[in-house]
C-alpha cells in the first residue's frame, strides 16, 4: 500500500474526528508573543520518545535505525525521534485515541512533532524513503522558526497596513482638499468671468479685440476739442444709456451670424452694376447717431470737402469751378470699403480716445460684406472681406471726410502749386484751371499741366490708401461742356439740358396721361422723386426750378 492510499484512509469522509484531549491546546504550534526566543526544547531520551509510540502501536519488528544529527543540532529536535514504520503500522496507529481533531490545519504553517498524528505521518513517509531523517527534522526546525515569528510578523504586518491605510487616507484627504480647492477656484472664475462680462468688455471678435486691454485716453486732448472723455467700455455704454452686454452684442464681430444689425439692399448706378446699401437696425442706428452728433460733428472737415457737410452741397463744390479754361473730374474706386476698421480705429485713437475706446466705437461704425447662406432651415451671415463703413450708415460720410482730411491738405497744395482749384465731393474729386484775368486764352499752358496733375492725384491717393478709377477720368475743355457733381460749369452752375426736357415732359404728359403714368423706371414714391428733382433744379437755378414747380402744383 503506498503513502496516498495511506492518507486517503486517513483522511477519508464521512469519519467522525474526535475532538482534542482536554487541556491540549486548540495550536499546539502556537508560541508565546510576550517571547520573541522561547526556551530551548530538552531532547528526550529514547524511552520516553518512544513510549508513546509502544503503547499506541502493537510490537513489531523494529526497524533499522535512520542516522541522526545530534541532539540540539536543529532547535533540539533529532532525526532519531522519526523512526520509521511501515504502512501497517501506521494505519494500527490511526486507530489509537487523540489521532483525529475537530479542527482543520492551517494551511499556512508546518505542523509541530508533538502531535500524535503528524509523528505518524513523519515516521511513515521516513520508512516508505519518501524523505530523509534530516531533512524532516530540518523542516520541522523551519516550522518551530516560523512559528516563534509568527506574532512578530503580524503585529509588523499590522502596523504596516495600518501606515499604508494612514498614507492612503492622508492621499485622499489631500485629494479631497485639491478638489475642494479646484471647485473653489473654478467657482470663483466663473464669478469673475460672469463680473466681468456685466461690467467690462475684454473680448470682440479675433482679429479686432487687440487695443480693448489699453484703457488710457489723452484727456487733456478731448477736453481741449470738446469731446465726451470716455476710456472704458463702462464709460462708453453708460454714456450711450445702454448695458455692457448690449454694447457687446452690438459690436461684436462674427464671421458667421445668424442675425445681422443691418438690412441690406442694391439699388442699380448710373454707370451700371449695382451698389449695396446697408441701412443699421434701430439700436446700432442709435449709438451710431449717438458717435456722428457727439464726436464726429465737432471735428472740423476741409474746406475743399462739400459732400455731407452742414451748409454744403454739390453746387457748392461746383461753384469754384464755373468759367474754368479745363476741368478734370476724377473718382476714386470703392471708396467706402476703402475706409476700413483700421483706418477708423485709427482716425479715434488720434483724437485721444483709449485704443478700447476706439475699438469698440470702430466696430459700432463699420460691418464686413456679407453673402447669406442657408443650410437646411439654418440661415448664416457669412463675412467675405473686411469690416469698412457701410453706405448707409450715418456716420459713414463723416468718418470718410475725417479720413479724406489728409488727403485733401496735399491735393489742395498742389493744385494750388500750378495755379489750379480743387473741391472734392464724396469719392468725386475736381480740378479746374481758371480763366486768366486778363482774358487770355490759357490753353495751352493748362494742357501742359494736365499730365503732371493726373500723375500727383495718383501718387498722392495711392500714399493715402486710395485708387484713382481710370475709366472715370475726364479732362474737360471750355469748347465741350464742363460739369463737375452733375452740375454744368462753362458759364454759370446750371441742370444739363437733358434732365431739363425730361421733366418738362413728364409733367407735360401727366397733364393728360396721369402722373403715375409717367413712372417708367419703378420708383417706389413716384411723385417724391419727381419733387426732389425740380427742388434740386431750383436750387441750381432757382428761376428755372420754380417754373417746374408750378407746373407740378397745377397736376
Amino acid at each position: 500500500m503506498g503513502l496516498f492510499e495511506i492518507l486517503k484512509q486517513i483522511f477519508a469522509p464521512g469519519q467522525r474526528r474526535p475532538g482534542p484531549p482536554r487541556g491540549a491546546p486548540s495550536d499546539p504550534s502556537a508560541i508565546d508573543p510576550g517571547s520573541l526566543t522561547p526556551p530551548r526544547q530538552a531532547e528526550p531520551s529514547p524511552a520516553t520518545s518512544s513510549a508513546p509510540l509502544s503503547s499506541a502501536t502493537p510490537a513489531t519488528t523494529p526497524a533499522p535505525a535512520a542516522t541522526s544529527k545530534p541532539a540540539g543540532g536543529l532547535e533540539g529536535l533529532d532525526a532519531s525521534r522519526f523512526q520509521p514504520l511501515t504502512p501497517s503500522e501506521a494505519l494500527d496507529a490511526t486507530a489509537q485515541p487523540g489521532w483525529q481533531t475537530a479542527y482543520w490545519d492551517p494551511l499556512n504553517v508546518i505542523p509541530s512533532t508533538h502531535l500524535p498524528r503528524i509523528r505518524v505521518i513523519d515516521q511513515t513517509m521516513v520508512g516508505m524513503g519518501l524523505i530523509d531523517a534530516d531533512e524532516l527534522a530540518e523542516i520541522h526546525d523551519i516550522g518551530q522558526r516560523m512559528s516563534k515569528f509568527r506574532t512578530d510578523y503580524h503585529v509588523i504586518a499590522d502596523a504596516g497596513q495600518q501606515a499604508v491605510d494612514q498614507s492612503q487616507a492622508a492621499r485622499d484627504a489631500r485629494k479631497q482638499e485639491m478638489k475642494k480647492r479646484a471647485a473653489e477656484r473654478k467657482q470663483a472664475h466663473q464669478q469673475a468671468v460672469a463680473h466681468r462680462k456685466a461690467t467690462d468688455i475684454v473680448f470682440l471678435g479675433r482679429g479686432v479685440s487687440k487695443g480693448l486691454a489699453d484703457r488710457r485716453s489723452n484727456i487733456e486732448r478731448l477736453a481741449a476739442s470738446d469731446l465726451p472723455l470716455l476710456s472704458t467700455p463702462a464709460d462708453l455704454a453708460n454714456t450711450l444709456g445702454i448695458s455692457i452686454g448690449t454694447l457687446r452684442w452690438l459690436s461684436f464681430h462674427h464671421p458667421a451670424s445668424k442675425t445681422t444689425h443691418y438690412h441690406h439692399w442694391k439699388v442699380p448706378k448710373r454707370s451700371g452694376g449695382e451698389r449695396t446699401i446697408s441701412r443699421p437696425q434701430k439700436k446700432l442706428e442709435s449709438a451710431q447717431r449717438w458717435i456722428l452728433e457727439s464726436i464726429l460733428a465737432k471735428r472740423p472737415t476741409h474746406d475743399a470737402a462739400h459732400g455731407f457737410v452742414t451748409q454744403r452741397s454739390t453746387l457748392t463744390g461746383a461753384l469754384p469751378h464755373v468759367g474754368s479754361q479745363v476741368v478734370v473730374n476724377m473718382d476714386l474706386e470703392n471708396f467706402f470699403p476703402t475706409i476700413d476698421f483700421a483706418r477708423v480705429a485709427g482716425l479715434f485713437r488720434a483724437m485721444g480716445y483709449s485704443p478700447a475706446v476706439a475699438t469698440i466705437m470702430s466696430l459700432l461704425c463699420t460691418e464686413s460684406p456679407r453673402r447669406v447662406i442657408r443650410s437646411g432651415d439654418e440661415t448664416l451671415h457669412v463675412a467675405i472681406g473686411n469690416r469698412s463703413v457701410p453706405q448707409g450708415a450715418c456716420t459713414s460720410p463723416a468718418l470718410s471726410n475725417l479720413i479724406c482730411k489728409r488727403l485733401d491738405n496735399r491735393l489742395v497744395g498742389m493744385a494750388e502749386s500750378i495755379g489750379w482749384r480743387y473741391t472734392r465731393y464724396a469719392d468725386d474729386l475736381s480740378f479746374s484751371c481758371p480763366i486768366a484775368k486778363d482774358g487770355t486764352d490759357q490753353g495751352a499752358q493748362a494742357s501742359a499741366k494736365i499730365g503732371y496733375l493726373l500723375s500727383r492725384v495718383r501718387h498722392f491717393a495711392d500714399e493715402e490708401g486710395f485708387r484713382v478709377k481710370e475709366s472715370k477720368t475726364r479732362v474737360l475743355k471750355r469748347s465741350t461742356r464742363q460739369s463737375v457733381t452733375g452740375i454744368v460749369v462753362n458759364d454759370r452752375p446750371s441742370i444739363d439740358r437733358k434732365t431739363i426736357r425730361r421733366l418738362r415732359a413728364i409733367l407735360h404728359r401727366a397733364k393728360h396721361e396721369g402722373l403715375e403714368a409717367q413712372n417708367r423706371e419703378g420708383h417706389p414714391n413716384f411723385a417724391a422723386w419727381l419733387a426732389g428733382m425740380i427742388a434740386y433744379v431750383q436750387m441750381v437755378n432757382p428761376a428755372q426750378g420754380q417754373k417746374l414747380r408750378k407746373q407740378m402744383d397745377l397736376l
